[in-house]
Parts: structure tokens; sequence; C-alpha cells
């Protein structure tokens, strides 16, 4: 069986470096927004954004297990609304969770990109992206192939396709239903390589970057026009732009009123883009209802908690176990929609557990597997594959 083509989904990659390095004092940053710094002096990890990462994370998978229909409702042996009467309207917002991911990973990319070379800036990429990826690639391929799998794996030469991560725009069926995620990502990557990291990040060009990108999106959605939809991504890109926003607040202070403008503009932009895509008359054949106030209160919250981090209010969030929920929302993301549901059938059907109870285990079991993928094969693989790429560092 196929992936299903979705409209939303996981969060994509989660980037590699949320810390904030020591800077040089900048004027007219704020004094009360200072660059966070270890007890040394040093670099110091935003803990608070690994924790928004992985509950956007938690928030999907709620949503991939009880808030839609599809193969969910096969491995349920009905209805996900019949399992969680009383959850599945909540859980049915959950697919918000990816906006919000956009947002992080606006500004993350924009941190972790200022002042790397262009191909730093790739290395950073792909080797953050491709490890856990391809390997999830082959462990769903190789599940679904199992005989007693309800699931059907794709053909070879898809598969194989597959691993470039481009078969979207190749018309290739995913394997993984979620990574169109990451399609959206990587044209952020190469609009904010060509655009910022290539000519060097500036604040000037950073802001000229938000503008000219948030124009053209806007115009690519009056043109009708499929390649520049491809292209400038209009419906997610107030989402990457708004992160970016918030990052030029982290970096310059509060008091910057072109980086107000730019969030603000973007959450405007980017709230109506949720609503257009999420909203529909309630209807008795639907799903799930969505309100219009539900969806805008949840991208509001989900700019609001980053906004949070980027000035500073959650730096009291400082535990360790943080960068560790951090570090596996990237291989839980690959693996447990898919995977999901053959835990699910398994459990709800095979051992008899009551829905509650599968949906909470389905979930510890994937993200034991996310640690297993990310001890064992983005740990050696990540550090190898960014040395070969950018042998400097």
């Amino acid at each position: 069986m196929t992936a299903p083509q979705l409209t939303t989904g996981a969060p994509p990659a989660a980037p590699d470096v949320v810390t904030t390095a020591p800077q040089p004092a900048i004027r007219g940053r704020s004094a009360g927004v200072p660059p966070a710094l270890g007890a040394g002096g040093g670099p110091s990890r935003l803990r608070a954004l690994d924790g928004l990462r992985l509950l956007a994370a938690l928030m999907v998978a709620a949503y991939h297990f009880g808030g839609r229909s599809g193969e969910i409702s096969q491995a349920w042996g009905g209805s996900p609304a019949q399992q969680f009467p009383t959850a599945a309207p909540l859980f049915a917002y959950g697919c918000l969770g990816v906006q919000i991911f956009f947002v992080i990973s606006g500004f993350v990319i924009c941190l972790s990109g200022w002042g790397r070379t262009l191909r730093a800036f790739i290395a950073s990429r792909v080797s953050r992206l491709y490890p856990a990826y391809w390997a999830a690639i082959l462990l769903v391929t190789a599940v679904f192939a199992l005989p007693w799998v309800a699931y059907k794996a794709l053909p070879p030469s898809e598969v194989l396709t597959n691993l470039t991560m481009l078969q979207q725009p190749l018309g290739v069926d995913r394997v993984l239903g979620v990574c169109w995620t990451l399609w959206a990502e990587m044209r952020f990557y190469a609009l904010f390589a060509l655009c910022v990291v290539l000519p060097g990040a500036t604040r000037g060009r950073v802001v000229l970057f938000c503008a000219g990108w948030t124009l053209a999106a806007a115009l690519a959605q009056a043109a009708h026009q499929p390649f520049l939809d491809t292209v400038l991504m209009p419906e997610y890109a107030p989402f990457f732009i708004g992160g970016v926003g918030l990052y030029l607040l982290h970096r310059y202070g509060a008091r910057d009123p072109i980086a107000w403008a730019i969030v603000l503009v973007s959450w405007l932009i980017g709230q109506h883009y949720a609503v257009a895509g999420l909203w529909h008359a309630p209807s008795a054949t639907a799903f799930s209802y969505r309100s219009t106030a539900a969806i805008i209160a949840v991208v509001t919250l989900g700019f609001a908690l980053v906004a949070a981090v980027a000035l500073g209010k959650l730096r009291w969030a400082n535990w360790r176990w943080l960068t560790v929920a951090g570090a596996l929302t990237y291989p839980f993301y690959l693996v447990h929609e898919h995977l999901g549901w053959v835990v699910v059938r398994a459990l709800h059907h095979g051992i008899g557990l009551p829905s509650y109870a599968t949906l909470i285990l389905t979930v510890g079991l994937m993200l034991l597997l996310a640690w297993v993928l990310h001890r064992f094969v983005e740990r050696p693989l990540t550090p190898a594959l960014k040395r070969s790429i950018d042998p400097r560092r």
C-alpha cells in the first residue's frame, strides 16, 4: 500500500544546532535580552526550543493516531472517532504541529546559518537530514514487506528513488507519507542559502529576504502558477519567515520594530493559510470539524511560545532531558506514523489492549525506536557525513 497523500503531517527535520553563541555588543539590543550564555561564558543550548520541537511532534502523532481517518482506521479496526470519542476532536488540531515546527525551523536555521560558509551550511543540512532518513526508509520498507503486515511496500525502484528525498517533485510515491514536510524544508534551506548564507548573513540582508519572500509568495498565490507555488510555498512561507523574524528579535532585542513587523505580518498571513487549509463547514460526512477560532488560537500559541524562547522568557526551562527530547524529534517523526500503524494493530487487535493504553504504548515504543536510531545511526553517521562534505570542519 502506498503512502497516503497528506495535506498535513509530522514535523520536519529538527535543525542540529539550537545554541546561541556569544556575540559582540550590538547597538540597539535590549538590555533585558542578552545572548544565552553558559556558566563559563560559552554558548548554551536553547533547551526550551528542544522541548517545543518534541511537543510539536507529539501533537502530530496524536493527529495521525487519533485525529484523522485513512490507514489508521484499518489499524484500529474502525474510525479513531469511535476509539476516542472525546479526544478525537482535539487530536484533529494536532496537524498544526507542522506549522509550529516550521516557525521553529525558521528561527533555528537563521541562528545556525549565521556566519557559516555555504559549504558548511550544506554539510550541516545534509548530514542532519539523511542518515536517519535513509534508515527509516529501509526500516519501513522491510517491515511493510513482511507477509503478515497488512501494508504493502513500494516497488524497489520507487524505494531507491525515495532515498534521494526528491520523490515528490519526481512524481514517485512516498515510502514515508509525512516526508512531504522535508521537501518543504529543503526548499526553505535552498532559498535561505542562496539569499542569505551565500552572500553572508547580515541584519539588512535577512530583513530583505523576509520582505522579498513575503511579497513574492503573495504574488505567486495570485499568479496561480504551479512552478511559483512550488518554489515560493505561499502556504508555508509565513511560518518560516515568522521564525526568522523571531530570531532577529532574539539576536537584536525586543526593541526592534522591523523584526516585530516581520513576525506580525507572518502571523497574520500564516493564520489565514491555516484556516483556509483546515476549516470546512460542518458536515456529517467529514471525520472532524475544526473551528476557526481554535485554529487561530493554536497558530498564535505556536508563535507565542517561540517568541518566549526568543526573548529569553523560557530560560528557566533548562533541564538536560529536553536536549534528549530534541534529539528524538526527527527520528520519531520519520518512523512514528507508518510503523505506528503496525504497532497499533498488533497491540489493539493482537493483544486486545484498550485504545488509550494502545495509544500511549505505541508513542512510547516509537520514542524508544527513535532513541535507537539516534544512538546507532545519527550519532556515528552525522559527523562522518559532515566531515566528508566539509573536511575543513
